[in-house]
């Protein structure tokens, strides 16, 4: 993997940004650290930064909000730092954005696991019919390899995870998909999330690029079986 990925570590506790950062530059990476949300902003509309490990409780801005604002303008990858482990409270971190999550305390070794495994799946190749793909007369518009996702001429922020979902289902255009084959096709074998996640991704897809999240015209439910991408005539 090239060494050139410039990771973002933000966490109010001394001991565990000097741990990390060592060991993510021990793997060949470029790591920028901060201890308050409001500094973390600040680095990240300097730098460029290709992925985020991000703590929860911060002081002067919470995690949390960092995690909004970063998603109201980008899909970079952002990995949760979190001492909740209820289901409900991982579920709240991935519909704010996040893309991955470990619970506190974690082992640093998996951490790392976790930082190579979405890098890969966030920066690969992908080339799937065209680099660009328009429905409904522009209505919706998706760069694939930009990553950039358009409603009405208008952008919208998809967290990466998003954007690997809804680019299966509209390369696949009326196939019907089970969360587990969103899954295993979107993130791999290695992606230790869990298949209720998959419905957190469509609805906020839904509420991104549909006219009415409620009754939507491009992103199908099939009960009892998945999903399904349903454009009518696309354009290129």
């Amino acid at each position: 993997m090239n060494n050139v990925f410039k990771i973002l570590v933000i966490d109010d506790e001394q001991n565990i940004v000097d741990v990390v950062k060592a060991y993510l530059e021990k793997e060949g990476f470029e790591v920028i650290t901060a201890m308050d949300g409001n500094t973390a902003l600040k680095i990240f509309n300097k730098e460029t930064i290709h992925l985020i490990v991000l703590d929860l409780m911060l002081p002067k801005v919470a995690g949390e909000e960092v995690c909004r604002k970063i998603r109201a303008v980008s899909s970079v990858p952002i990995i949760m730092l979190t001492a909740k482990v209820d289901e409900d409270n991982k579920i709240e971190g991935i519909s704010i954005g996040a893309d991955d999550y470990l619970t506190k305390p974690f082992s640093v070794r998996e951490l790392v696991v976790r930082v190579r495994a979405l890098l890969r799946r966030s920066y690969r190749d992908v080339t799937p019919m065209a680099d660009i793909l328009t429905f409904n007369n522009g209505d919706l518009e998706i760069d694939i390899n930009k990553m950039i996702v358009k409603k009405q001429g208008t952008p919208v922020s998809l967290t990466t995870n998003e954007f690997k979902v809804l680019t299966i289902l509209l390369t696949n255009p009326r196939q019907v998909f089970s969360r587990e084959q969103l899954v295993d096709k979107a993130f791999g074998i290695d992606y230790e999330g869990f298949d209720r996640t998959v419905d957190t991704y469509i609805k906020n897809i839904r509420q991104k690029i549909e006219d009415n999240p409620k009754e939507p015209k491009y992103i199908i439910t099939v009960y009892g079986m998945g999903y399904k991408f349903m454009s009518g005539l696309f354009e290129v």
